[in-house]
């Protein structure tokens, strides 16, 4: 399979690029080109930007690609009482849920055309609980999960899936740069969590192995909480 997975430099999408690059075709894309350099296929764009979001399209639509992991993302500390800066209303939800979409709707011709695709979206438990103070942030992935379900809906007869992984607190450097923005210490939110642990990345890479196999073809518009039972109460 043909994969390009966004924001594939660090983090989650990382350990997603590291384990699918053995069985399959890996393209990545991010902001950093000298991390791009490790990979094979690239491109180098800013997805918080509309010409960066284009150029990427027109990368998906050039490369043919069967798989498409919309994983870059940003997480921001917005506490509504400080008020709201316009700039980074339209910055967050640009890369998070704008550029998701916009992708999306570059990958499935090819897939439609070939009878087969998966688009896998990494959303976050923020999108589904809520999270107090990061409501911008919570607002777009949110958004992500409503348009995953039209989507899959959308494109089912097609052979193509559409699922949103939504991960708690990652032990990632945005997961832990996240603590820092946040009201609590990492201690403190550890002791919210059911399991006392955040997530590995590699977890979450295991989940997305599946949702694109064939074996995970009778799923989608589905969104899957991988939070260490954070999702489920404390």
């Amino acid at each position: 399979m043909n994969i390009l997975i966004t924001g594939a430099t660090k983090g989650i999408g990382k350990a997603i690029a590291q384990e699918l690059q053995t069985e399959h075709e890996i393209h990545v894309a991010s902001r950093n080109e000298n991390l791009l350099r490790n990979y094979d296929k690239y491109c180098v764009c800013d997805l918080a930007t509309k010409d960066g979001i284009e150029k990427l399209g027109k990368y998906i639509e050039d490369s043919k690609i069967d798989v498409l992991i919309n994983n870059a993302g940003e997480y921001l500390y917005t506490p509504a009482l400080n008020g709201f800066d316009f700039d980074e209303v339209e910055h967050i939800t640009r890369l998070n849920l704008e550029a998701p979409l916009y992708l999306t709707s570059k990958a499935i011709a090819y897939m439609k055309q070939n009878g087969f695709g998966r688009i896998v979206n990494i959303g976050s438990i923020s999108g589904v609980m809520g999270e107090a103070n990061a409501s911008l942030y919570s607002a777009t992935k949110s958004g992500l999960i409503g348009a995953t379900k039209a989507l899959a809906l959308e494109l089912a007869e097609y052979g193509i899936t559409v699922n949103t992984i939504n991960p708690g607190w990652v032990e990632t450097e945005l997961g832990n740069s996240s603590c820092e923005d946040s009201e609590f210490t990492k201690e403190e939110l550890l002791e919210c969590i059911p399991q006392r642990r955040f997530v590995e990345p590699k977890e979450i890479a295991g989940m997305v192995k599946y949702l694109i196999s064939e074996e995970a073809r009778g799923v989608t518009g589905q969104s899957i909480n991988l939070c260490a039972g954070l999702s489920v109460g404390y």
